[in-house]
């Protein structure tokens, strides 16, 4: 698990043969779940400036890979004990969105980010989704996009700032909205009346 509070900027030193190589200041075990970019991986080797990580098919077939240069965010995972802020990132990309619209307000940036028509189910207005690994509040919500709104602190401690137009972004969001949408929308869904019955056994 992971909070969308990023680290740290790390520098990619390469990313060939499904292996990423990152170089930065903070210094994982073999083993550690750490999310690149939002997207939770595993330190598969350790070098003195830094560490590399390697992603599966369908991790590679989820994410925006063409990021995967210059600077990335870094979050490790939540050890037990550690204080919660932000909100519960699992690292699981969903989807690739795209940043389609820019707006300057007196303090604040609104960016409207599309992903595709099935995904809105999951985004709630003044709900929580992450982007690129960044823990964000949703303001509004169309049919096929949403409105964040970042203050000048996001800004200026993540890589949103530098953010084009057209720019391409992994998207995660809200967990339990996809847990609550998978319960009530299967073939053998979990109802309300079913709800009230597990209720009385206790």
């Amino acid at each position: 698990m992971f909070t969308g509070l990023i680290r740290e900027f790390a520098e990619v030193v390469s990313y060939s043969n499904n292996i990423l190589t990152l170089k930065a200041a903070y210094k994982p075990k073999i083993g550690d779940s750490i999310a690149v970019n939002g997207a939770c991986l595993t330190v598969t080797h350790l070098s003195s400036s830094g560490f590399s990580v390697e992603l599966s098919l369908e991790t590679r077939e989820l994410l925006a890979l063409e990021n995967l240069n210059g600077k990335v965010h870094i979050e490790p995972a939540l050890a037990l004990g550690d204080r919660l802020d932000g909100h519960i990132v699992q690292g699981h990309v969903d989807c690739v969105g795209v940043i389609q619209s820019f707006n300057q307000r007196e303090n604040g940036l609104d960016i409207e980010v599309g992903i595709p028509e099935k995904f809105i189910t999951f985004v709630i207005p003044k709900g929580s989704i992450t982007i690129d690994g960044v823990s964000l509040t949703v303001n509004d919500v169309s049919k096929k996009s949403f409105r964040l709104t970042i203050i000048p602190h996001t800004l200026e401690k993540t890589l949103i700032g530098e953010y084009k137009i057209g720019r391409r972004v992994n998207v995660e969001t809200d967990m339990f909205a996809r847990y609550l949408y998978h319960m009530f929308h299967k073939k053998d869904a979990l109802d309300w009346n079913g709800v009230d019955r597990i209720m009385a056994l206790y």
